[in-house]
């Protein structure tokens, strides 16, 4: 058994709640003033914030400036242009773009970028474990290593017996190679990443309805729409520079309606219009129900069925009868009963989303994590093609993006278990055949099979199934819910970990740690949720001895003897390569190159020339080049008969409902300030009193429970347990307990629960039951 790096970082997170009195800044909370500070920089307040003499205070640089370039923040799949300020090589400032869609906004975590490379915590040189110890070795010493384990593995048990779980924070081009390199280098399909716990359920619904995965529209539709359906999505912490152009838009339109469906009261929740406060899971209940209602009043557009729309359960074409038959299960006084809301709020949330001149979707996490999360992205879309509202200004389903390049990095180069590049798939022999030719690679060389996903992955390394693993630019350990059986897991396999810092959940359990250069330490295309790709120059040289994921990537193909698989040895020379293939699908963005990318804050595909300027909307005649019928209203191409599809799907019961000894359901989610599990953000001074360690409480919970304000609470599940800071609130439900996925102190996913949904095979964790009890040992 191997050993874990001695001692835990300690976490200067205090237990006070961060809107404590006593953190107060010219009578704003801390966080108060953090946002406002944040957003005023970059323009939102004109630049400037009052002082207590009533003077304007205006940003002033940290320090002199000698060059700005134009970049894209590292952070959120919101993916907002910023201007990187560079002193000597070192990044000293970052502000807003204001060419680029956020208009010169960034949020606190954006702001801090000029802060990431230079935390304490970097990791500088290469480690191997030696007699249970992590300790300083050579970079030939550890790629050696490396190449040899899994050379070994590949020789005694074939290559199914090694993985790669990559991120949707590495560029696309390293993405990219990594795909190539397993897929027809290698050839194992034991390709997957942290998307599959994020978006997974997004791309299914996506590419199940529409042919092709990928938002059809984009943010200048947020500039047209008179209703915002928001769902599974507190994105005035999580997406918040989107959330102001929202905001936006009600200022300019005060008539505009926001409809919020969380079962917390959020930041998001408390500017809403209409907030439905269901509970968890009950998603499908709730959009049948408000499809019920669009049937009722009439707000059908017919035109669509007629010619634009199929109906499917399962594997198998219904009927409009049949579909509509169904939805009788679902009249608003039966949703209320599962949603735990009011019926008038279901008919008032049906009425504004059909009767608006334009509504646009957003959702994110909230639905995407659940077992039913699949069904639930497709209720939605279901939502906006049976009502008309799609392929409008303003009129739109946009799932957001969690990480800065889940979309291009992975969705779109085909890099999990079960796809190949440009919305093709492992399972389909013609697929493979066009990829093969494509990679100038021996036909049936790409194995038929597909890979483990995310969950399966993890559970072929525990059961000893796969003997080593590559994990580049994400933290599993910490991540993935359930987690300690993973841990073992690790202990089990041979593990190597790229990453920009040490020690993190998962590092401390490899193998080989190699430091990997981050962000403007290295170049290469992002791409963030409307479409968007955009340029990341590298200006500053990584720390140490640290090296780009895309050159690991290539040494290791070099040592695995598959060097002939890679003629182009540049990120610029890969990203042209990948853009050529891209010219053979629907996704066609041959005419994004670096040349254009350098001089605009990004390019929206489908783009497929050096003169396009780019695509804001798919399957829309006139907007979208990909679309072969220009007379028609739509053209949903990626369909043989062009014909969008609506699923029926039923409420499934809970996959682990509450009882007797577990009565309470836990949700998870995020705060503001930072940034998954807190891994880059952690060592931000600025950000290292905002708690994430707390729990939220009902009042009537707290009560029951023997708890008062600032208590330590234990939560326990039937997997696992671990202790928070009670926090109590009214903006929960009673019955219902949320803590943030962030802290590693305080490791929420040593409780949640990793079943999957059948479609995506993404996990849920918004709804697992657990029960809580006063510590017995306070802090």
């Amino acid at each position: 058994m191997k050993q874990k790096k001695n001692g835990t970082p300690k976490s200067d997170t205090q237990s006070k709640s961060p809107d404590s009195p006593s953190d107060e800044y010219l009578g704003f909370t801390r966080r108060e003033f953090m946002r406002l500070a944040s957003l005023s920089a970059a323009g939102v307040f004109t630049g400037s914030l009052m002082s207590g003499c009533g003077e304007l205070w205006e940003r002033q640089p940290v320090i002199d400036v000698d060059s700005w370039h134009q970049g894209v923040c590292r952070f959120c799949g919101t993916g907002c242009g910023v201007l990187i300020g560079m002193n000597d090589g070192r990044v000293v400032d970052v502000k807003g773009d204001p060419d680029a869609h956020n208009r010169g906004r960034l949020c606190i975590k954006g702001i801090l970028n000029r802060e990431i490379l230079y935390a304490d915590d970097r990791l500088h040189y290469p480690l191997i474990r030696k007699n249970g110890e992590l300790e300083r070795a050579s970079w030939d010493e550890a790629m050696e290593l490396i190449a040899s384990r899994f050379n070994r593995a590949i020789e005694e048990k074939g290559p199914d017996s090694v993985a790669y779980y990559g991120s949707g924070q590495l560029f696309t081009e390293e993405s990219y190679t990594a795909n190539k390199l397993f897929k027809a280098g290698i050839g194992t399909n034991n390709v997957d990443g942290n998307p599959r716990l994020c978006m997974a359920s997004a791309a299914v619904g996506y590419t199940s309805v529409f042919g092709k995965d990928e938002p059809m529209g984009c943010y200048e539709d947020t500039d047209h729409a008179d209703c915002f359906f928001i769902t599974g999505s507190n994105m005035a912490d999580c997406h918040p520079i989107i959330w102001e152009r929202v905001l936006d838009r009600k200022r300019a339109n005060p008539n505009t309606t926001i409809i919020v469906v969380d079962p917390r009261k959020t930041n998001t929740a408390k500017r809403a219009d209409l907030h439905l406060q269901i509970r968890p899971g009950t998603d499908v209940s709730l959009y049948n129900s408000m499809i019920y209602e669009f049937f009722r009043r009439g707000v059908i557009d017919e035109e669509m069925i007629e010619d634009y729309l199929r109906f499917q359960e399962g594997g198998n074409q219904i009927t409009l009868e049949h579909f509509r038959a169904n939805l009788e299960n679902y009249t608003p006084e039966q949703a209320s009963a599962t949603c735990g809301i009011s019926p008038e709020q279901i008919r008032e949330a049906a009425f504004r989303f059909g009767n608006a001149p334009a509504t646009m979707s957003f959702w994110t996490m909230g639905l995407n994590q659940q077992t039913q999360g699949t069904a639930s992205n497709r209720l939605v879309m279901a939502m906006h093609l049976l009502t008309g509202q799609i392929g409008r200004p303003g009129a739109t389903p946009f799932s957001l993006t969690g990480q800065p390049n889940a979309g291009g990095g992975i969705r779109d180069t085909g890099a999990l278990a079960h796809a190949l590049p440009t919305g093709r798939a492992v399972a389909n022999p013609d697929h493979r055949r066009e990829m093969e030719e494509l990679w100038n690679v021996p036909e049936g060389r790409i194995s038929p099979n597909p890979g483990y996903h995310t969950m399966a992955l993890f559970q072929a390394m525990h059961a000893g199934d796969v003997d080593c693993t590559l994990i580049m630019s994400t933290n599993p350990i910490h991540s993935l819910p359930n987690i300690l059986p993973y841990r073992e897991a690790m202990e089990r396999t041979f593990v190597v970990v790229a990453d920009a810092f040490h020690p993190t959940e998962t590092t401390k359990y490899a193998d080989v740690v190699l430091p990997a250069a981050m962000w403007v330490e290295k170049s290469g295309v992002f791409s963030q949720s409307e479409r968007r790709y955009h340029y990341v120059p590298k200006l500053a040289e990584p720390q140490g001895e640290a090296r780009s994921d895309f050159d690991i990537l290539i040494d290791l193909a070099d040592r695995l003897g598959h060097s002939d698989l890679f003629p182009n040895r540049t990120q610029e020379d890969i990203w042209n390569e990948w853009r050529k293939i891209s010219g053979q699908s629907y996704y066609n963005f041959e005419g994004i190159t670096y040349e254009r990318l350098k001089n605009q804050p990004g390019i929206l595909w489908p783009c497929p020339d050096e003169d396009h300027p780019g695509t804001c909307r798919r399957f829309v005649p006139g907007s979208d080049p990909m679309v072969r019928n220009e007379d028609a209203r739509l053209d949903f191409y990626a369909r043989p008969d062009g014909r969008a599809i609506i699923y029926l799907h039923e409420q499934e019961p809970p996959y682990e409902p509450t009882d007797e000894e577990y009565p309470l359901t836990l949700t998870t989610g995020r705060v503001l300030e930072h940034w998954h599990t807190e891994t880059i953000t952690r060592g931000i001074e600025d950000l290292k009193s905002v708690d994430t360690d707390f729990l939220e409480v009902h009042p009537a919970d707290a009560q029951r429970y023997g708890l008062s304000e600032g208590d330590m609470v234990n939560v326990y599940s039937r997997r696992g347990d671990a202790d928070f800071v009670t926090r109590i609130t009214n903006n929960i439900r009673e019955g219902l307990v949320f803590a943030t996925m962030h802290s590693a102190k305080h490791l929420v996913n040593k409780i949640t629960s990793d079943a999957v949904d059948p479609f995506s095979r993404q996990p849920d964790y918004k709804r697992c039951a657990v029960n809580i009890e006063k510590a017995s040992v306070q802090a």
